[in-house]
C-alpha cells in the first residue's frame, strides 16, 4: 500500500492502518523496514517517513532509517490527490491541508 496508496483505499486509510500497526502487539519496525527494502521502490520510504513523522514523531530510529533510504526525485503522497505542496525533507508532494 505504500507503493501505491490506492491499493489500501487511499493515503488516509493507509495512515489509519499504520496507526493501528504501531499500537498493536505485532509492531515490528525493523521488519517493516526490511520488507520495504525488498520492494525496491523509493516512494515507499518517502511516504512511510512522512506518515511516521506525523503520527509517531518519537520513532526517531525508524525515521532516520527512512531518511537514509531516500531516493532522488520527488513522489506524490497519494497519486489520486491534488498534491500541490512539496515537503523537501521527504521529497514528497502532499496536499495543501
Amino acid at each position: 500500500m505504500l507503493i501505491n496508496p490506492v491499493f489500501g483505499g487511499g493515503i488516509l486509510s493507509v495512515k489509519d492502518m499504520l496507526v493501528n500497526f504501531l499500537q498493536s502487539e505485532n509492531k515490528n519496525l525493523e521488519l517493516l523496514i526490511e520488507y520495504s527494502e525488498k520492494l525496491r521502490n523509493g516512494a515507499v520510504f518517502k511516504r512511510l517517513g512522512f506518515l511516521l513523522e506525523k503520527i509517531a514523531p518519537g520513532e526517531s530510529k525508524i525515521l532516520e532509517q527512512c531518511r537514509k533510504r531516500l531516493t532522488a526525485g520527488n513522489a506524490k503522497l497519494d497519486p489520486k490527490l491534488n498534491n500541490s505542496k512539496l515537503v523537501t525533507r521527504w521529497r514528497l508532494w502532499v496536499p495543501e491541508n
